[in-house]
């Protein structure tokens, strides 16, 4: 069986797109599946089982990125093909089914994997997941050996409004690590991507050195998947690396203010956000909002809130991620 997925060209998006494309390879064992989606998310996929082919789809002017795919993909005969970007390319395949997301604005109020799982009648929707290799392990252990606990800072975001100021960030890890806090003596992972240092740089400076392990820009896409999979908590904005560490079943906590919680929260019971005092609604309906040019909103989130948000959540997921009872 033969099946095309399409999916999104944002980590974040691909991340939660990965539930069904886990449903579809339990679904359908034995079949062959080619993802097409942004260079971005490639990787996430090249380890999944039953994934024979991955499309980089670079956005091209005119559109031309959806011909460049037409061209690859419509030699085959397809058994199914799933299109989670509503574009007209399923229809001009040869398929003997399609399952095309229907494109138009989006509920604020409709989580994006539920929206997902609508799709195949799944309810509840399948969860996100990660495929790691050995290869991407090996590296992240050596990278985060074993030791004291470790805490995931994802200090960084796609946009300015959305990132928690970095001496936020510093404050909390100093409650959470303290010997009268949650987590005594952990180790503090701050994750972030290529082009991200300078985001990045300023909560990296006031991190007490010693207990810092630097992942921003020098680790591959899976060997940033496998990373996140070694902490124990990840406190992070609103963002792809978020979605992955929940994914990846760690407990974590998501950072809201100028994003829906609702839409694009951290997905699962071992998930929790914590969100600015100013709701999103009336951030992003204020008069002459613009994510491109706004400064940063976040200042509102407290460090106090995002602690409380830890601590509520903490035994529970820990509980559930180590089979107690």
């Amino acid at each position: 069986m033969n099946i095309l997925f399409v999916t999104s060209t944002r980590i974040g998006d691909a991340v939660l797109s990965t539930g069904i494309l886990s449903y579809l390879l339990s679904r359908y064992s034995g079949a062959r599946v080619t993802v097409a989606c942004g260079p971005l998310p490639a990787p996430l996929f090249a380890s999944a089982p039953g994934v024979v082919r991955v499309i980089p789809l670079a956005k091209r002017a005119l559109a031309g990125h959806w011909l460049s795919l037409w061209g690859k993909v419509c030699g085959t005969r397809w058994d199914l093909v799933v299109d989670l970007r509503a574009s007209v390319l399923a229809w001009l395949l040869i398929t003997r089914a399609r399952k095309i997301l229907k494109a138009g604005p989006a509920s604020m109020t409709t989580h994006r994997v539920a929206e997902l799982g609508a799709l195949f009648d799944l309810d509840p929707p399948p969860a996100p997941t990660l495929w790691v290799s050995d290869a991407a392990r090996e590296k992240a252990s050596q990278a985060m050996p074993e030791g004291a606990p470790l805490i995931g800072l994802g200090a960084t975001a796609n946009w300015l409004p959305k990132i928690w100021p970095a001496e936020k960030f510093a404050g909390l890890a100093g409650r959470l690590t303290a010997d009268d806090g949650c987590m005594p003596g952990a180790r503090l992972a701050v994750f972030g991507g290529p082009g991200e240092r300078d985001i990045a740089a300023p909560l990296l400076d006031l991190l007490p050195r010693e207990k810092t392990i630097d992942l921003v820009g020098n680790r591959s896409l899976e060997e940033t998947a496998a990373c996140l999979a070694r902490c124990d908590l990840f406190v992070g904005n609103d963002s792809g690396l978020m979605h992955m560490a929940a994914a990846a079943g760690v407990p974590t906590v998501g950072l809201f203010g100028p994003s829906p919680p609702a839409r694009y929260g951290p997905w699962g019971d071992h998930c929790a956000v914590a969100s600015s005092e100013v709701p999103y609604e009336d951030i992003v309906g204020a008069s002459g909002f613009d994510h491109r040019k706004t400064d940063n909103l976040m200042e509102s989130l407290k460090v106090d809130s995002v602690e409380r948000a830890v601590l509520d959540l903490l035994p529970s997921a820990m509980k559930a991620r180590t089979g107690g009872v």
